[in-house]
């Protein structure tokens, strides 16, 4: 049997995990990646693949709803997780890469699949069918309007950002410590600040002075709580920092607490760079400087990387798709990534295989599959078909979204999580059972 040509649109972890899937499965692939022709905002480079908010994947074991996602992408192949896999640097209890590496492993592996035809051009109106959009949240105007144009309304956007990047041999460690929260060595580089220094630095975060924005931008502006800047999470109060990215809890020095502790995370595998955990910023450069050297232990840091602010955007999931990610009223036109209606890298890349194996089972004509609730990527998609449009804001993965357990009650969160992964492996196993031709890998 002969197969269309599946085009799909955007090379970041939804395109090439979907490109990726379709490819395995016997399919052509297009994949279309607009860089270098045209970079977007928050780029860096023209790499598949490249990561542009932080280099943490999140949590890996099955104690955590991010873990069990990694498990069930890890069972059905993925090609993202393969990749984080070889490019992993410490991170503690989370999986984190070496960014550089991790989307260098990627592009070979695409480049280097005979079924994938990589085209470096702008997409600026939609493919023909079968075709799978997976832009993402910076999708170009262009690509933009013409989704805005069949979904019968406009887009929905909120603002993401980027926390910046240090020299960690800038880091002044006779005022920093190494360690993980409650104890250990850990890997994470901690910078403790007392009462006086923390207020004096929240003082100066909620005054400093932002980054310009467009008119409309600012008319429209919304946040996703998941990924708030800083100075917007400060703004909410003097301690409300103390409750997130600076809580001090699990640290001790010299038998007492810290009033704030700044966590940075390694972010290359060769140990030289750490980013600022939490600190995702919409701040000008020269104040990121300025305001983030009140920290004792930065009080000399270099900054490689200044944080930045972009727009994000996503459809109505539950008003203007199926439940195959599919979009209402076309047979083979499907939207992948965080543009669907999720948060989140793995999230992403979940629903890039999701449409990737909707698509090549209508291509091949053998029955869709659905994807059992009580899985991560089911729980997600069902998310997306029945959340109320009305109020409908990007998901991450999280119990809330599972099936119950039922009668069943587990205090403690981790060993909750460790119930829902056993239940959920368990689920995609038949799930990957009962669709074994789907499954089947080729060549």
């Amino acid at each position: 049997m002969t197969f269309r040509t599946v085009t799909v649109a955007g090379g970041g972890l939804a395109g090439s995990e979907a490109a990726w899937q379709l490819a395995r499965r016997g399919l052509k692939v297009r994949l279309y990646e607009m860089r270098p022709e045209k970079i977007t905002p928050a780029h860096e480079t023209a790499t598949l693949g490249e990561l542009v908010c932080s280099n943490s994947l999140g949590g890996e074991k099955t104690n955590t709803t991010a873990g069990i996602l990694k498990a069930e992408l890890s069972k059905m192949g993925s090609l993202i997780m393969e990749c984080a896999e070889k490019a992993r640097v410490p991170a503690g209890s989370a999986l984190a890469v070496d960014r550089t590496l991790f989307a260098r492993l990627i592009e070979e592996k695409i480049t280097a699949e005979p079924n994938i035809e990589l085209v470096r051009a702008e997409l600026t109106e939609l493919p023909e069918e079968p075709a799978i959009i997976a832009t993402g949240p910076l999708t170009s105007e262009p690509m933009a309007k013409a989704l805005a144009g069949i979904t019968g309304e406009d887009f929905l956007y909120f603002y993401d950002a980027v926390a910046p990047i240090v020299d960690v041999s800038t880091v002044d460690m006779t005022r920093a410590f190494k360690g993980n929260r409650y104890g250990g060595e850990g890997d994470y580089i901690n910078c403790p600040m007392n009462e006086e220094e923390y207020k004096a630095f929240w003082t100066e975060l909620v005054n400093a002075e932002t980054a310009p924005r467009h008119q409309f931008e600012e008319e429209n502006m919304r946040h996703f709580d998941g990924c708030l800047p800083v100075e917007v999470i400060a703004k909410r109060g003097e301690k409300t920092l103390l409750f997130g990215p600076l809580r001090p809890v699990g640290f001790e020095m010299e038998g007492h607490e810290p009033c704030a502790v700044v966590q940075l995370r390694q972010d290359n595998e060769e140990g030289t760079l750490f980013n600022i955990v939490g600190f995702q910023t919409n701040l000008k450069w020269g104040e990121q400087e300025r305001v983030f050297r009140m920290i004792p232990a930065l009080a000399e840091a270099e900054f490689v990387r200044k944080g930045v602010m972009h727009r994000n955007l996503f459809v109505c999931a539950p008003r203007v798709l199926d439940g195959t990610l599919r979009f209402n009223g076309h047979q083979g036109l499907y939207i992948a990534g965080q543009a669907s209606g999720v948060e989140g890298y793995m999230e992403s890349t979940a629903m890039g295989l999701a449409a990737a194996l909707f698509a090549a089972a209508r291509e091949k004509e053998l029955p869709v599959p659905e994807f059992p609730k009580e899985t991560a990527v089911g729980s997600l998609l069902n998310y997306l078909q029945t959340a109320l449009p009305k109020s409908f804001q990007p998901m991450n993965v999280n119990l809330g979204i599972f099936p119950k357990l039922g009668t069943r009650k587990i205090k403690r969160r981790t060993e909750r999580c460790e119930a829902y992964a056993a239940r959920s492996l368990e689920a995609l196993d038949k799930f990957m059972e009962d669709n074994r031709k789907l499954f089947t890998i080729e060549g």
